[in-house]
């Protein structure tokens, strides 16, 4: 059980059990994360799947030099896929993916972002789900529409200009999510303009944060804690996570709230954004930290 794992907030996972047992409740509301395809080929019953891309942007951004889109879907369209799928500011949420987490931890960051507290994600996934024997479908279940009325909580969110301001604050740690070799500069996959990472910045891969087995799950309580200590992170400052998109970056950012921290932030726009201007600095190599006291 999630509570076993000695989180601060437990709440904010659902395993397989806890989603079988509610699976009737017309309160929750089960989101498969995946893209059309993979939804339609199979999905846990009774399970809608999320609208449009689950990377739950807008349109590409003149930045954006591989035409991806940088920022958070905005709050009308947001408001739209929600009520479709029958989503209301007191529905509780269930989502999941295959993708190690990061789409249905998108999911629940982009949710919190506009106000709503009431969302879980199956720790594990849908390969879990899978490798546990239990039931899929491909019916896609009937939903009728609600209202979501999105309230942003800005909190949640750094844009370029206050990141520019104060990425070398004392008492501010950013967090680069990526692997290694990218956060280094050693390589780059999203053919970037510019390579490495911002200074000062601590390297806590995503991947990092599951377990080994499989199918990966989050890492206990004890282990997280070890695991971000070890990177050098603290919880009495004031974290900012990045990516390259925004998306693996609300890993890190769930996976730190689980434990209960404070003042988790992500910088949605991430290094498509920082990585491709001319006036925002980057450091190849390894790194130092910087002091926080």
């Amino acid at each position: 059980m999630c509570a076993m794992k000695g989180y601060r907030r437990p709440e904010l996972l659902a395993d397989p059990d806890w989603l079988w047992e509610h699976r009737d409740d017309p309160n929750v509301r089960v989101v498969d994360c995946a893209t059309s395809d993979a939804y339609d080929r199979a999905h846990i019953p009774g399970a809608v799947r999320v609208p449009g891309h689950p990377w739950l942007k807008t349109e590409p951004d003149p930045y954006s030099h591989m035409n991806e889109p940088l920022h958070v879907i905005g709050p009308d369209d947001f408001a739209s896929a929600m009520g479709e799928i029958g989503v209301s500011n007191d529905t509780t949420v269930v989502a999941y993916d295959s993708v190690r987490h990061q789409f249905a931890t998108r999911l629940w960051w982009v949710l919190a972002y506009y106000g709503h507290r009431k969302a879980k994600v199956l720790d594990g996934g849908f390969h879990r789900w899978l490798t546990e024997g239990r039931p899929v479908s491909d019916a896609v279940p009937e939903v009728n529409a609600v209202s979501f009325v999105p309230s942003l909580d800005e909190a949640q969110i750094v844009r370029i200009d206050e990141l520019l301001a104060r990425y070398d604050e004392l008492g501010v740690q950013v967090v680069n999510a990526l692997g290694p070799n990218f956060y280094s500069g050693r390589s780059d996959p999203f053919s970037n303009k510019r390579v490495g990472h911002i200074p000062g910045s601590i390297n806590l891969p995503f991947t990092e944060v599951l377990t080994n087995q499989d199918p990966p799950v989050l890492k206990s309580a004890a282990d997280l804690a070890s695991l971000v200590a070890t990177a050098g992170l603290r919880p009495d400052q004031e974290t900012i996570v990045h990516c390259q998109a925004g998306i693996a970056t609300t890993l890190d950012v769930f996976s730190l709230t689980l434990l209960g921290w404070d003042r988790v932030r992500c910088y949605d726009a991430a290094m498509g954004e920082w990585a491709n201007r001319d006036d925002t600095p980057l450091v190849v190599g390894e790194g130092t930290r910087k002091q926080t006291s």
